[in-house]
């Protein structure tokens, strides 16, 4: 297949739904979404591998996950939170620096199977989180792929100064 959209979907437990095309997504960079009820940060790491987990830091409550800085621990892929700087697993959602939330909960995150799908052969399909649900913001103005009404982008648009984009002058 050439010429078509890649398009990347989250499962949300009941079936995959397409949330963006892949190009939407800036390697490096996390986007918010939200999908029913839940936000859900979504990533598109710079060797090109995709995670979605639970938008909202255990820590803070503070719903700043997908503004989290991607990296790695011993070879462990992670997003540290804006917030209080835990290191979080982007393959399962836990904590790698403390067992337990402040409200005694266990120290995770909720992770989402996302994949790619669409036109391009090298998209294989494969989840590179695991179960369950759905996956990212589009950069302002571009489309949603068909089946993806239920999927909003949660973050404003950015400037590319990197302050966020105001109707009417200053942020």
């Amino acid at each position: 297949m050439s010429g078509g959209v890649v398009r990347i979907e989250i499962h949300d437990g009941e079936r995959w739904r397409a949330v963006c095309a892949e190009r939407d997504l800036t390697p490096g960079r996390g986007a918010a979404v939200l999908l029913g009820t839940e936000q859900i940060a979504v990533f598109r790491d710079r060797s090109g591998a995709l995670w979605a987990v639970a938008n909202r830091d255990p820590f803070s409550g503070a719903t700043v996950i997908a503004r989290g800085l991607l990296g790695s621990r011993g070879g462990v892929p992670t997003v540290i939170s804006p917030m209080y700087k835990q290191a979080w697993d982007l393959r399962d959602g836990r904590c790698l620096d403390e067992d337990t939330a402040p409200d005694g909960t266990p120290a995770a995150l909720r992770v989402w199977p996302i994949r790619r799908t669409g036109a391009d052969p090298a998209a294989d399909g494969r989840a590179h989180a695991a179960p369950p649900g759905p996956c990212a913001a589009p950069r302002p103005g571009a489309a949603l792929p068909a089946g993806a009404p239920e999927a909003r982008p949660l973050v404003p648009p950015r400037h590319p100064s990197g302050t966020p984009a105001t109707a009417g002058g200053t942020p």
